[in-house]
């Protein structure tokens, strides 16, 4: 046989198993986006030069402007006990998210190929054109799915015409849910003979330090009468194969086609060691390769005992999780894996092991990201079943969708080793209707029959009809949102034996506010629209977060809790909820709109970071017009002892009670119980100068201290970025805080001055956010009055390498310039 035979049969071959391999395209150029309703937008010769040129993802409310009158809504919340409608005020942030816009593209496929489109999220009602023909309608704009466009493309490879019309309806949330294809889309073209999307499903039946067995279910679309053969390799974290099975079989009756395994002294996931492996699949149909298939996971176990709580890997562990809904605050909702990340790294240093999808499916970056970096999630795709809690709301499409809804989510993130268990609503109004039983036993029964491995949960608040009617009594995990002085109650009235605290705390404040006197209070409310940084308010229905520290200490049946929520978020702008423009965000949060963590950050840290020390000290220190006036010192710290001292004088040594001594304080003191979790000096006169806490060991032992001064005439802008070193994707951020602070470094906190910047080199100016909830200034605009002294600034790389040089100027302050640098 001569070289050009040899050479022409090795070339079909491998343009043979190159023309076998599935592709997946992220569409994220080219696209053209249009605000309003047009008539014949779907059509491929409509002419969209005028339209704007955008990048998906894009949410196109984000850009504003703020107003009081964008989605007005008189409604009663009968979730925080409201018995008379009233004008709701920045519910949705005061976005202009409502009506519809259109967008436009073009893709290509090759001949003979199938192609399916995967929408990771369109906000809402998503109808999808193709050459002029509609494919598919998918009302939800928070879930993925998918749709096969095979019928609808062009035979001969020439361009096909994409157009999207998404449309929001006025008072259909709660929150802001933002508008357009604010997460990704992908092309995905296969041979007919494939995996389809979300196809496989890996579990692991047993799990040991010694082994662990892994069953992996694999669907195979098309298959027909052909013989499948699968080759499939277990890759272990380092890259190693760690076991492989060659199976060759026939699909019958469209069963999955199934391989089991056995690892050898397995690497197990945990939040602590985040390890992951991947089940590299080869799929031959009647000898031809036609599909290859990879399904990364992780090997672990999950048990929930009643009366002893929850168990990873045989280990007890309490859930330390927090709520967040899905906005990135001045990026709006589209999502952006380098922003998903700032988040988690926060929250991974405050001790935060686990996340709760609050209301509804998540974006597959966070899920993926909570695998590598080790979160357990709670996903949750329901605010509202078949009754309403906004006009337009879920509810509409609940009867008709809500299984195909449910039956996405399953699927696309079981595989998910991050993922421990299924939430199927919040604080729904169902839970207390004659049929409410039965609606929530058709949604754990689609969590049992998708994926059996995982328990379910429902975050109830009304707890009286929930223990009558027998809805709590049949949920696999009872999760109480608030409520905590009726844990044990519904503890012992509940066949399971054990509480979640679905969702906890709703304490509020205000990064660098704090209102005099201190004074634990519900509903307290300022003309200046700031609730107090000394955490002791809450709302009518909440409470402070203490009160879920003792329950998560006191009792083992309690499994932990989820705090509302981690970051504020935009709409639900409670307190200031009811007819009290401007406020546009919550103040919920643990750490603010724009990524700076409030004194609340560190009570927590203090409490769940068993790792590293925490010594914060609150509030600041320059309080002109305050002298001699009392100012309460609050430490939140790990260590059990402290000492204050102002100016050299000492204010006593203080230590955390233990839980005896903090009830026997019970109705003598209103802290008695925030005694055993932080350290409060009370009746400290306020004069310039120093504050010092020495921190103590649990020998008694000096092991830490902590200054504060009195703030000087405010002198520079001091900037300290996240990361210096970005990826020239196009899509990496900085985020870059900018401090005004004197000439020795101290923070002005009653600065508020507006900043501007500009951006040099391979990098852009992105947003930017200052955390108060009142502000109305654009996000994306190069500029941004400070709060409490301080901001956040975020710059976008280019896909050019080079430098980028970040300066911020303020009238009357020197300027301050970073370098930063994007590599490819």
């Amino acid at each position: 046989m001569n070289k050009r035979l040899i050479t022409g049969i090795c070339c079909f071959f491998l343009f043979t198993a190159v023309m076998a391999q599935r592709t997946e395209v992220l569409l994220e150029k080219g696209w053209k986006f249009f605000r309003g309703d047009i008539s014949g937008a779907a059509h491929p010769g409509y002419d969209d030069e005028q339209w704007q040129a955008v990048t998906v993802p894009h949410d196109w409310a984000i850009y504003g402007p703020f107003d009081r009158d964008n989605d007005l809504q008189k409604v009663a919340v009968t979730q925080n006990f409201e018995k008379q409608a009233s004008v709701k005020t920045g519910r949705t942030g005061g976005l202009p998210y409502v009506g519809v816009g259109w967008y436009r593209t073009t893709f290509t496929v090759p001949a003979r190929k199938q192609a399916t489109l995967v929408f990771d999220g369109a906000m809402s009602e998503a109808r999808v054109y193709i050459n002029g023909q509609e494919a598919c309608f998918w009302p939800f704009g928070y879930n993925s799915f998918h749709c096969d466009v095979t019928p609808y493309i062009y035979k001969d490879g020439k361009p096909n015409t994409l157009a999207v019309r998404l449309e929001n309806k006025p008072q259909s949330s709660r929150w802001y849910p933002g508008a357009g294809l604010y997460r990704n889309v992908r092309l995905l073209t296969t041979e007919p003979v494939c995996v389809p999307v979300w196809g496989t499903q890996l579990t692991t039946p047993h799990v040991s330090d010694k082994y662990a067995s892994v069953r992996l279910r694999t669907e195979i679309a098309n298959a027909g009468n052909k013989h499948i053969r699968i080759v499939t390799e277990i890759i272990s974290p380092d890259g190693k194969v760690v076991a492989a099975k060659d199976n060759t079989r026939k699909i019958n009756h469209g069963q999955p086609f199934e391989q089991n395994f056995l690892v050898d002294a397995p690497a197990l996931w945990s939040p602590e060691t985040p390890r992951l492996y991947k089940a590299s699949s080869k799929i031959y149909a009647d000898g031809r390769l036609v599909d290859e298939y990879t399904t990364r996971f992780g090997i672990r176990s999950i048990e929930i005992v009643a009366d002893k709580g929850f168990f990873l890997n045989g280990k007890h562990r309490k859930f330390q999780g927090v709520c967040n809904h899905h906005d990135l605050g001045p990026l709006g909702a589209a999502v952006n894996v380098a922003a998903l990340r700032r988040q988690l790294t926060l929250l991974k240093d405050m001790g935060c092991d686990a996340i709760r999808t609050s209301h509804n499916m998540p974006a597959p970056e966070l899920v993926e990201l909570c695998d590598e970096m080790g979160f357990m999630m709670m996903i949750e795709p329901f605010d509202e079943w078949d009754i309403a809690k906004c006009d337009n709301g879920y509810h509409r499409y609940f009867d008709e969708w809500a299984e195909r809804d449910m039956v996405n989510m399953l699927r696309h993130y079981r595989n998910n080793p991050s993922v421990v268990m299924w939430s199927i609503g919040n604080e729904v109004p169902t839970q207390c209707s004659a049929e409410g039983y039965k609606v929530a036993s058709f949604l754990q029964d689609i969590c049992h029959r998708e994926d059996p491995t995982r328990p379910v949960t429902c975050g109830m608040d009304q707890v009286s009809c929930v223990l009558e009617n027998g809805f709590a009594a049949m949920i696999d995990v009872p999760g109480l949102n608030y409520r905590a002085h009726r844990y044990v109650e519904s503890y012992n009235a509940l066949p399971q034996n054990i509480i979640l605290g679905s969702e906890t705390a709703s304490t509020v404040s205000s990064r660098g506010v704090y209102k005099f006197p201190v004074e634990k209070r519900a509903g307290a409310t300022y003309a200046d629209h700031q609730s107090s940084g000394y955490d002791v308010e809450y709302c009518s229905w909440s409470n402070v977060p203490d009160e879920d520290f003792a329950l998560a200490d006191d009792y083992d049946w309690t499994i932990g809790q989820f705090v509302w929520t981690g970051f504020d978020y935009l709409g639900e702008p409670s307190p200031y909820d009811t007819d009290a423009w401007p406020s546009h965000s919550s103040v919920f949060g643990i750490i603010d709109l724009a990524s700076l963590p409030k004194d609340r950050y560190y009570l927590y840290r203090s409490i769940w970071n068993k790792t590293a020390n925490t010594l914060h000290v609150l509030p600041h220190w320059t309080w002109p017009g305050r002298e001699g006036e009392n100012t309460p010192v609050f430490v939140y710290t790990s260590y059990p002892a402290a000492e204050l001292f102002v100016n050299g004088k000492s204010y006593g040594k203080q230590r955390k009670l233990t839980a005896s001594e903090s009830k026997a304080l019970q109705g003598k003191d209103s802290l008695a119980l925030q005694r055993r979790y932080r350290l409060m000096w009370m009746d400290v006169p306020y004069e310039p100068g120093e504050l010092k806490v020495v921190a103590y060991d649990a020998s008694g032992k000096p092991a830490e201290e902590k200054i504060v001064r009195t703030a000087g005439k405010p002198h520079h802008l001091e900037l300290v970025a996240d990361r210096t070193r970005l990826a020239a994707d196009g899509k990496d951020l900085a985020y870059i805080t900018v401090r005004v602070v004197d000439k020795d470094g101290n923070l002005c906190q009653s600065d508020n001055r507006l900043v501007s910047f500009s951006v040099k080199g391979a990098g852009r100016y992105r947003a930017a956010a200052n955390g108060d909830a009142t502000s109305l200034d654009l996000f994306h605009l190069p500029k941004m009055p400070a709060f409490s002294g301080q901001l956040t600034a975020i710059v976008q790389s280019t896909e050019q390498s080079g430098e980028i040089v970040f300066e911020a100027k303020a009238k009357g302050l020197q300027t301050g310039t970073i370098l930063l640098s994007a590599d490819r």
